[in-house]
């Protein structure tokens, strides 16, 4: 019998029936008024007038007419520069203890972005909300004693001056409290390991010693360390390694693409939790089995706005006009895409994370991811999003019988002077007819989307389709970031970037 099991159960149980449902709206009034009342002394808030603001009648519509947007590159050149020189009191009260390094999903220089010791609890908070949840699931008393493998970047932080640096898993997982530790997996000595595939290699050492009965880490990722473990004890499916294996906590971007790649991988079904975990912080977590949405951290350190994500408000490079009208969450409608605006307990103000979101249920403040903002392909009026090429693909998957957990396009001027939208997926298909998947393809998109469709009777030319081995990207991102944590394929491409990929592919 699982005691130990049934007391933690019992315990989240209990927790449950004296919980009271959370008022988002009034959550989030509260949080920004918190961050405005603990921020309004430093160089950010006196600049910005945070007193005044607080003493406003409508102190959310104050801060959006009163504090501008910010991108990574702005906050960055205009304040978070002075962290690096000294300053003091810059956008938060004090000093960070950490700096999360992000690349995201375009660049190869690493991002510095504060993490606060505040940030730290809100991420911890949002971590036990999340381990609570698990109640709305049916999961036997024993799967609260197996152990759970957090696949993460590498826990060995960088020590620079008065601060330690490192993606915001390992930045997390080396904050784990004290009584977890004998339940997290791999353990604090594999997770130093820096280098991603000698740390996959220790856990397919090591599998045996373990009865995991959760994983969590990103889709691409965590697909390569079980065919790693599967492969190197020369099994049929990961089941026969860790039977018990009841709960997968996905996160940093949509499952979707992987869910046929990572069924494959398993030997009976596997609970999908999905998670917003984001160098800037801890965005939103799935709270019950009903939907495959995620209710955003309303009480817990973030203050959220939304953008609606319609092309007169958006730069050619992602970033938001000055003028683009955000909403809070009392005003958000369902059916509309909107760019995620967040203010933090790291000192993020106004500040646009690149994702957008759509509401499922606004009440519960559900949400699901759908895209980025510089992954918008609208290049002569085609506005794809990345939720659209996803649920492309999908199709194409069930049309053809084979998994396509990566891709990426570029819209490509050709030698005839056309665009086309270039395609690369990454699958295991034999003998692939590439020009049949193009038409596939193609119809698909036409069928979904009408901005699409009215694009491929202009200005479109047409789709070009070139499968490949999905490793290829995986490759392309350790050659020019680096392997696991938080590092994401781009899925949208300019013109610049698609030719050193095409040039990758054909070295490789």
């Amino acid at each position: 019998m699982a005691i130990l099991g049934n007391i933690i159960k019992s315990f989240i149980q209990l927790k449950d029936t004296f919980s009271s449902e959370i008022e988002h709206t009034k959550a989030q009034e509260e949080v920004l008024k918190h961050l405005l009342e603990k921020a309004k002394d430093t160089q950010f808030g006196r600049h910005y007038k945070f007193e005044d603001i607080l003493n406003d009648d409508n102190s959310s519509e104050a801060f959006a007419k009163g504090v501008p947007y910010f991108d990574y590159n702005k906050i960055n050149e205009e304040w978070w520069y002075k962290l690096h020189e000294g300053d003091v009191d810059v956008t938060w009260p004090g000093n960070p203890s950490y700096f999360a390094l992000s690349s995201g999903t375009t660049g190869t220089t690493s991002k510095r972005i504060p993490v606060t010791d505040d940030m730290i609890e809100a991420i911890r908070q949002a971590g036990i909300k999340q381990v609570f949840a698990l109640n709305n699931y049916d999961l036997p008393a024993d799967f609260f004693e197996k152990e759970i493998m957090m696949l993460g970047s590498s826990t060995d932080l960088d020590e620079k001056d008065d601060h330690l640096e490192g993606e915001i898993s390992g930045i997390s997982a080396s904050n784990i409290p004290s009584w977890f530790k004998s339940y997290y997996k791999p353990g604090e000595d594999i997770a130093k390991i820096d280098d991603w595939d000698k740390r996959v290699q220790r856990i397919a050492e090591r599998a045996k010693d373990w009865d995991i009965g959760a994983l969590s880490g990103i889709p691409s990722w965590i697909e390569l360390m079980l065919q790693k473990v599967i492969d190197y004890h020369k099994v049929e499916n990961i089941h026969d390694i860790w039977p018990n294996l009841k709960v997968y906590t996905s996160g940093g971007v949509a499952f979707g693409p992987y869910e046929k790649s990572f069924k494959a991988l398993m030997g009976k079904p596997v609970t999908v939790i999905d998670t917003y975990l984001a160098s800037e912080g801890y965005i939103a977590t799935q709270v019950r089995p009903e939907t495959d949405a995620m209710q955003l951290n309303t009480d817990n350190g973030i203050y959220f706005e939304f953008v609606p994500f319609q092309p007169e408000y958006i730069n050619q490079d992602g970033s938001l006009k000055d003028d683009a009208p955000s909403v809070t969450l009392k005003d958000v409608e369902l059916d509309q895409d909107y760019v995620l605006i967040i203010s933090t307990v790291s000192g993020a103000w106004r500040y646009l994370i690149g994702d957008t979101i759509e509401f499922t249920n606004v009440e519960r403040a559900e949400i699901k991811i759908t895209g980025r903002t510089k992954f918008f392909l609208n290049t002569v009026g085609s506005q794809l999003s990345v939720n659209k090429m996803d649920a492309a693909l999908r199709d194409l998957e069930a049309q053809f019988d084979t998994t396509i957990p990566e891709y990426t396009i570029c819209a490509h001027r050709a030698e005839d002077g056309e665009f086309y939208h270039c395609w690369y997926l990454g699958s295991e298909l034999k003998n692939a007819d590439e020009t049949e998947i193009a038409k596939a393809l193609d119809a698909s998109l036409k069928a979904a989307n009408k901005n699409y469709k009215v694009a491929r009777s202009k200005a479109l030319k047409g789709v070009k389709v070139k499968v490949v081995a999905p490793e290829k990207f995986y490759d392309w991102n350790a050659r020019n970031k680096k392997k696991g944590g938080q590092v994401k394929m781009e899925r949208v491409m300019g013109e610049e970037k698609f030719e050193d990929w095409e040039a990758f592919i054909l070295e490789s």
